[in-house]
């Protein structure tokens, strides 16, 4: 917002909480506050915000009840809202999710972690916005003067990758334990595709594949975690059995996530790509993986190949409930699993090109 900061209205209905808040964000922001939901759809009468902080406890009107008024409203459903909240409990979460809430914070308010999702939420509307002003002269453009779609489909692919970004940013700052996961799993995706095409390893399935568009879809691999749990997301150990079966629902939410786009998109290459890498690369070769216990050559080709990529990425990488195995260890593990946990075929290639995944 060129000039202007953006205006972020906070609800909560304890005086305390919103001096905080106001504290934290004013340096940044335009911050109006608000005891109860009566006075928000008030402000909201002369204001419309560019992000709403919404507690879920307060008497008369609750969080929940509010929210609902606000989707219901053509001139407010489409504010972001960010539930800020001392309830911890994951049906709250869903819950709150599940009503059209853009995100989910768990009190005491954590300042940077407040700003950074805050950032994060403006920046994804601000693109969303970008987007629908592109999409709307694509469409004048195509019916007029094909020399200028192509002129502009240029710009509104760079803008999908800007987008893209700034999704796969946001899975990684949830999920903070992983730190630059999804950069080191495309290089390592970029290492095994382009030998596969060489060596010429399942040609007909490799035939018309698009390098660099799979190198960019397979960012968003781990897209379902947004709605996992910060809880769980963030442990600072092993998970247990109930919070790992919780965890392998990324995977059904990231098909979920890209039908949803596909819907709006229709045919992309892009997206099938990317809910190709998000539903199946945990799939194991053995049957025994998730989500869908797919088997063999079952499992589509670049979930098999993703699947090296983003084992070895965590193999190699430190854990707060485990160091970082060496290289070599690594690749002894991943080498052990061809036949169970991976395509032997990829393992083969894998071992031949394993120095450039050290490199």
């Amino acid at each position: 917002m060129q000039g202007e900061k953006a205006l972020i209205i906070m609800v909560d209905d304890n005086p305390a909480n919103l001096r905080i808040g106001k504290n934290i964000l004013s340096q940044r922001y335009t911050v109006a506050t608000a005891p109860s939901a009566d006075k928000l759809f008030s402000l909201l009468e002369n204001n419309i915000p560019n992000v709403i902080l919404l507690d879920v406890d307060m008497p008369d009107v609750d969080g929940y009840q509010a929210i609902k008024m606000l989707k219901a409203k053509p001139e407010t459903k489409d504010i972001p809202v960010i539930f800020l909240t001392a309830r911890t409990e994951s049906d709250a979460e869903l819950t709150a999710l599940s009503l059209g809430a853009v995100d989910y914070i768990a009190k005491p308010i954590q300042p940077a972690l407040l700003l950074k999702r805050i950032e994060i939420h403006l920046l994804l509307e601000q693109q969303k916005r970008t987007l629908e002003i592109q999409a709307n002269e694509l469409k004048f453009f195509n019916e007029n003067l094909q020399k200028m779609v192509d002129d502009k489909t240029k710009s509104i692919l760079q803008l999908q990758n800007a987008l893209l970004k700034t999704m796969a940013e946001l899975v990684e700052y949830r999920d903070d334990i992983t730190g630059r996961h999804i950069e080191r799993t495309q290089k390592g995706l970029r290492i095994l595709l382009e030998e596969i095409i060489t060596s010429g390893v399942y040609k007909d399935e490799t035939k018309d594949w698009d390098v660099e568009l799979l190198i960019q879809s397979c960012q968003l691999h781990d897209v379902g975690k947004i709605f996992i749990s910060d809880n769980i997301l963030r442990k600072p150990g092993k998970l247990n059995s109930d919070e790992y079966e919780d965890m392998k629902i990324h995977t059904h939410v990231g098909r979920q996530i890209m039908e949803k786009v596909e819907v709006l998109a229709q045919e992309s290459e892009f997206l099938k790509y990317a809910k190709i890498f998000a539903t199946s690369h945990h799939e194991w070769w053995d049957g025994s993986g998730y989500p869908n216990k797919l088997k063999g050559t079952e499992i589509p080709l670049l979930g098999r190949i993703m699947a090296i990529a983003d084992v070895y990425d965590a193999l190699v990488s430190s854990r707060p409930y485990k160091t970082a195995y060496s290289h070599d260890d690594a690749v002894r593990i991943i080498m052990e699993g061809s036949g169970t946990h991976f395509d032997p075929a990829l393992i083969d290639i894998f071992t031949k090109i394993s120095g450039s995944f050290k490199e």
